[in-house]
């Protein structure tokens, strides 16, 4: 008899953080007095985590030593050196501006090379990502391939550029118009899916010859390194760290928050290798973040993420990350959940829209979803769908093929038990699917409402 072997983590636990056990009583108050909008539940309030990935991972032993040697000089920390060290030895761009957290990085990236009326292409949009480049005058523009808008296609590589798609782009509105192509990896929006090495290098090789440059946004690549490795041929025998460098060599510039793949709560940084382009960043990261060599980041944050690019790079650590998001997908397809497929790499992403099918999209259903799961366990998920979209430049809302529940896995925080929990919580609130009612939106701010929009049940 054959045994199929498990993963396992690749660490031991040495501290616990005890969590607040809740009854559906006092979380039928907390979602009430949080609009059932799961972003303005406090966190004391739940039990399982799963708002997001982003700065929520647990550091390892030797991040939290570096933490006592971080150097919190004002200008030229020593702590930046070695930040910008391992991102040059590992990622392999040249130069580094450090920023509070990546939409910072967007923030200045977005001032730089925008230009009013131009044109960014990208393999999906991203909420943070797009508003800045829409508020440097830009006009975001999907090239992704058509599977990645199908949850249930299993094309192994949804994240892909539509080659097609870019060209007339660029036969429309000319290449001087296109400043920039924004590519992710692990594209978040499409449920944690990868794009291939095959495509980045046709992509690389089609912009140089139209001359435009390659954005990258970095802040999941060693996950997508880690489905390259699994998928695609001639990568078996690779390294995670091999594959991460060669994905950077096909881009010219980067965009990281470092609070997910790098293993730390805050932090990231824009990456350049062209010298104009770190010249004027590096003038205005001093306007809204810090000095060149801070940029809004402690001495011992930048020490950290020095360590946590290199943590992130192992291959033992990656297969037991994504083993954890495969385990608890896979427990929830046996229970009948319509999930995103393939199982991507931060998270398992439910389909509201198969879920909750006498719902229209204007009635919220991955926003009411969310409410639903933390009131049947205290387990918090997070809307990515019609709220998380926004608006166009009418005020019309944006209304994507995607209406997801996004429950992501922090890095190295939960055990395979508490997989069961949620997986359990999800399957009880699918069998009592039709009596859930829609919301409607009773606030909403100016920008990303998603975060603190205020919603009652219909």
């Amino acid at each position: 008899m054959s045994y199929k072997k498990s993963w396992a983590e690749p660490y031991k636990i040495k501290m616990v953080e005890l969590i607040k056990m809740t009854t559906r009583k006092d979380r039928l108050k907390a979602i009430k007095v949080a609009g059932y909008n799961t972003f303005l539940l406090r966190s004391e309030d739940v039990y399982i985590d799963l708002l997001t990935d982003s700065g929520t991972n647990a550091m390892s032993d030797i991040q939290w030593g570096a933490f006592m040697t971080g150097d919190e000089a004002y200008a030229g920390s020593k702590s930046f050196f070695k930040m910008e060290a391992a991102i040059q030895k590992y990622y392999g761009y040249k130069y580094i501006i450090p920023t509070h957290q990546g939409r910072g990085a967007e923030n200045i990236l977005s001032k730089v090379l925008i230009k009013n009326g131009d044109i960014i292409p990208g393999n999906m949009y991203f909420t943070t990502t797009r508003l800045h480049q829409e508020l440097a005058g830009g006009i975001f523009k999907d090239v992704i391939i058509e599977e990645a808008h199908d949850p249930l296609n299993e094309h192994p590589f949804k994240g892909n550029v539509d080659i097609q798609k870019l060209h007339q782009l660029v036969q429309e509105y000319g290449s001087a118009k296109i400043p920039y192509i924004s590519v992710a990896t692990n594209v978040n929006m499409a449920g944690g899916q990868p794009i291939s090495m095959a495509n980045l290098r046709e992509l690389y090789a089609y912009t140089r010859q139209h001359g435009i440059r390659i954005i990258h946004d970095m802040t999941r690549v060693a996950e997508n390194a880690y489905f390259i490795q699994k998928r695609e041929t001639g990568y078996a025998h690779k390294s995670i760290a091999e594959i991460v460098k060669e994905i950077c060599s096909y881009t010219d510039g980067a965009t990281m928050s470092a609070k997910k793949d790098a293993l730390v709560n805050i932090g990231g940084f824009l990456a350049t290798n062209e010298w104009d382009v770190y010249e004027e960043a590096r003038n205005l990261v001093v306007v809204y973040e810090g000095l060149h060599t801070y940029g809004g980041l402690a001495g011992r944050d930048m020490e950290a993420i020095a360590i946590g690019i290199q943590e992130s790079l192992d291959d033992n650590h990656q297969h037991a990350r994504v083993g954890q998001v495969e385990y608890l997908g896979h427990k929830m397809m046996e229970y009948g959940i319509p999930i995103v497929k393939p199982i991507g790499g931060h998270g398992i992403f439910v389909d509201a829209k198969s879920f909750l099918p006498h719902l229209t999209q204007d009635q919220y259903p991955a926003q009411a979803l969310a409410a639903e799961i933390y009131l049947d366990s205290g387990v918090r998920a997070m809307e990515r769908g019609v709220v998380s979209a926004g608006r166009n430049e009418n005020g019309d809302n944006y209304y994507p093929n995607l209406e997801l529940v996004r429950l992501t896995i922090p890095r190295r925080v939960y055990t395979q038990a508490h997989m069961d929990v949620v997986a359990e919580s999800v399957a009880s609130v699918f069998q009592k699917r039709k009596t859930i009612k829609g919301l409607k939106m009773v606030y909403e701010p100016k920008y990303l409402r998603f975060f603190q929009a205020r919603f009652e049940k219909l």
